[in-house]
């Protein structure tokens, strides 16, 4: 976590969040977020697929966050940022270029 701005950063090295990697991702989550951050830069500049348990995870860590936590999603691939809009998902994470307009749109 950002000491500075309070912003967890998380980059996904996994290519694929489906049925396989998803337990092993969510995991990995649990492990970050023992504060509870509310708010989280997730690269997805390495995952070129995600199915609906990879969704799945994603929704869940965003509900672990409670009621102000906020998600901002940066590298995600056309593929990924057309499943967000298909599953209306974009509405409910911000897509950013870069992290640092990341940090801007959570500060």
């Amino acid at each position: 976590m950002s000491e500075n701005t309070g912003i967890l950063e998380i980059a996904v090295d996994h290519p694929r969040l489906d049925a396989a990697a998803a337990p092993a991702f969510r995991q990995e989550l649990q492990d970050r977020f023992d504060h509870r951050p509310e708010r989280v830069v997730l690269d997805l500049t390495h995952v070129d697929f995600i199915d609906s348990t990879g969704l799945g995870v994603l929704v869940s860590m965003l509900k672990q966050m409670g009621t102000n936590g906020r998600i901002a999603i940066v590298g995600a691939s056309p593929a990924v940022q057309r499943l967000l809009q298909i599953t209306r998902l974009d509405t409910l994470f911000l897509q950013c270029d870069s992290t640092a307009a990341a940090h801007d749109a959570l500060a």
